[in-house]
């Protein structure tokens, strides 16, 4: 009897579980382009043109190496609009009962499918390192959770940058090497170039006209849709940008959305990538002495240390992840996260970006839009909703622990021991923005005072109960007491009065 074999998006690797278990002389691989998919949050045009352009060439490499692939397009009038409803004309189509499918990284879509009245089979995704069993084995009877003993676990296993029982160069971080801010220059080399095809032309085409008011812009287009393409990116960003990774991770700069960064997180997340081959590609070129230790351990920690742990969370916490909000917080989502104007140039830069590139790295993500969100207390579940639908390498398993833990400490603590907040200082030592704003970064009260300077402290006082106590905040707070009365009040009526106006649609 015939099975289905479903493929998904983010699954576009050839030796993913479900094609593992499937018999290609028998089987039908079914990939479909579906309405719920990308519309379950305005997702932004070149994450839609990304994958659906992807996966016509996977089915097409599938179809060459002998597979039977069904696969629909979005504007096919047959299009059953969802993945269930794909999968169940499937089986009227062909007679059959069951499905071999390899587990989704959303919830969401691991119910759906669960619920087809289908025989539905869910294979473990063992293209990540640490399965949930394993996960949730490492976390028992922890009583915190810190990504960074998990990453050495992780070096244990993989044998990644480790002599014999030691990490390589007597120390498992070197994160404080990797704090530099950038300087301009013209000669810095970003990502390979996305070379046009027929495939990705109809593909942009379709988008504009079926999604013209979702943020963001399909051209230029600037990715890789297809293996080859990926690998280019992959050995540019090695031979390139590698070496000097480590220590400008962290910086900003207008007019340089990429610096030194891999811009290969949606490759990986999409599965034309493996992890392994990334980072044994980043070893070898420390080996080869082309890259610094302090680059190459940081840029695999990003992929076997976060990334790994973030999955990790995701299911060890369920479901209900992305409804938490430990600290209450109720705003709205300001408008300037869809492109309405605003006066502070770091949003402007960082929001901008992510219109015209579907990216950001990841200190403009934490550092600037995140850390905005958090200090004004908008609800997190819109500044969830917000990244997943903007950049082209959110999935829900990677993103939500991100955002919801890391970024907006809404899981009360989880993932990180304190909440990542700041002042304007940071972002001013840390990039070229505060040069060009309407604001003054310096100016701590009154009409020219960074918003970041008075939302800062504001935060740090509705919130005095759960954090005053935090070894690593108690400093801020015996700061904030040794300020003049006068400029205690000011500083929080200032941040109060700025909130109001943002309430209120004014453009700040």
């Amino acid at each position: 009897m015939v099975k289905l074999i479903l493929v998904l998006g983010d699954q576009l690797s050839p030796d993913i579980a479900a094609l593992r278990e499937a018999d290609k002389d028998r089987d039908l691989v079914v990939m479909a382009e579906v309405a719920a998919e990308a519309e379950y949050v305005p997702h932004h045009p070149m994450k839609i043109a990304f994958l659906f352009t992807a996966m016509r060439k996977f089915a097409g490499e599938l179809r060459a190496k002998g597979w039977q692939v069904a696969y629909t397009r979005l504007d096919d009038p047959e299009n059953a609009g969802s993945i269930p409803g794909e999968l169940l004309r499937r089986a009227s189509e062909t007679g059959a009962k069951a499905v071999i499918a390899t587990e989704p990284g959303e919830f969401r879509l691991i119910g759906a499918l669960r619920d087809t009245p289908l025989d539905m089979t869910l294979l473990p995704d063992d293209r990540f390192l640490c399965s949930h069993q394993e996960f949730a084995r490492w976390a028992e009877g922890r009583k915190a959770l810190r990504m960074e003993y998990f990453y050495r676990e992780m070096r244990r296993k993989t044998g990644l940058l480790m002599d014999g029982d030691q990490p390589e160069g007597g120390k498992w971080n070197f994160d404080h090497d990797n704090r530099k801010p950038a300087k301009a220059d013209l000669f810095r080399k970003g990502p390979p170039e996305a070379r046009g095809d027929p495939v990705l032309d109809a593909v942009l085409d379709l988008i504009e006209a079926r999604f013209p008011d979702n943020f963001g812009t399909c051209r230029p287009f600037p990715y890789q849709t297809d293996r080859a393409g990926a690998l280019r990116a992959l050995n540019h960003f090695v031979e390139h940008a590698l070496p000097d990774f480590g220590a400008y991770q962290d910086a900003m700069l207008e007019g340089d959305p990429h610096l030194y960064h891999a811009v290969i997180a949606l490759y990986l997340n999409a599965g034309l990538l493996g992890v392994m081959e990334i980072c044994k590609k980043a070893e070898e070129a420390y080996r080869a002495g082309h890259a610094p230790l302090n680059s190459v351990e940081g840029f695999i920690r990003q992929i076997i240390g976060w990334r790994e742990f973030m999955r990790g969370i995701y299911f060890l916490e369920g479901p209900d992840y992305t409804r938490r909000n430990a600290l209450n917080h109720q705003r709205k989502l300001p408008a300037m996260y869809w492109g309405a104007q605003t006066r502070m140039n770091c949003m402007a830069q960082a929001i901008g970006q992510t219109r015209d590139l579907g990216y950001a790295h990841h200190i403009q993500r934490l550092m600037v839009t995140g850390n905005f969100a958090l200090l004004a207390g908008i609800n997190p579940a819109q500044v969830h909703e917000w990244y997943l639908a903007v950049y082209v390498d959110a999935y829900e398993w990677v993103e939500a622990p991100n955002v919801i833990g890391m970024s907006q400490f809404a899981d009360g603590g989880i993932v990180g021991s304190k909440p990542y907040v700041s002042s304007g200082a940071y972002i001013d030592r840390m990039s070229d923005y505060c040069k060009s704003c309407a604001y003054k970064v310096k100016a701590k009260t009154g009409p020219d005072a960074c918003p970041f300077n008075l939302l800062y402290w504001s935060f740090l006082i509705r919130h005095r109960d759960r954090f005053a106590g935090n070894p690593r905040m108690a400093q801020m707070y015996r700061t904030f007491d040794k300020m003049d009365e006068t400029r205690r009040k000011t500083v929080l009526a200032e941040a109060e009065a700025f909130l109001d106006r943002m309430g209120q649609g004014a453009t700040v």
